[in-house]
């Protein structure tokens, strides 16, 4: 499970938002969420790090320095049925059948399929051509 895609889950669902530096908490409904994990909240209650004051927002935009989230078990058991029903991992069953990559058997790099140059051996570069009649290294 993606913490992207779990987070496009909780979207309109409550959750808590707690800050790495100043241990403040931010307690709202999710309204959207980016890329970079920057979370936008409705109905936000602010709680101090010490936990005796309380400041009542009607929207709060988080950038960064977010240290911990909580959400619903419900909506962490919903993302883990979406998981179940799209199969399992990332690309689900058929893209790792369909797959030839590293490890997968394919044939991979080159014509022969093997490691190095392939082709036919003695051949290579550096090795000289041999010739009936005269012996190696005497032109």
């Amino acid at each position: 499970m993606l913490p992207l895609s779990l987070l496009k889950t909780v979207q309109n669902h409550p959750m808590l938002v707690e800050l790495k530096n100043g241990g403040e908490t931010y307690n709202g409904h999710l309204v959207s969420c980016d890329n970079w994990m920057s979370i936008n909240l409705r109905e936000v209650i602010c709680t101090s790090r010490d936990g005796d004051k309380f400041w009542r927002m009607p929207e709060c935009y988080i950038r960064g320095s977010t240290k911990y989230l909580r959400i619903p078990d419900e909506i962490i058991d919903m993302v883990k049925d979406e998981v179940v029903a799209k199969g399992s991992g990332r690309g689900g069953l058929q893209q790792q059948k369909q797959q030839k990559g590293r490890g997968m058997g394919g044939a991979g790099r080159g014509v022969f399929g093997g490691r190095g140059r392939g082709g036919i051996p003695g051949t290579g570069r550096g090795q000289q051509e041999k010739k009936p009649g005269r012996q190696a290294g005497k032109q």
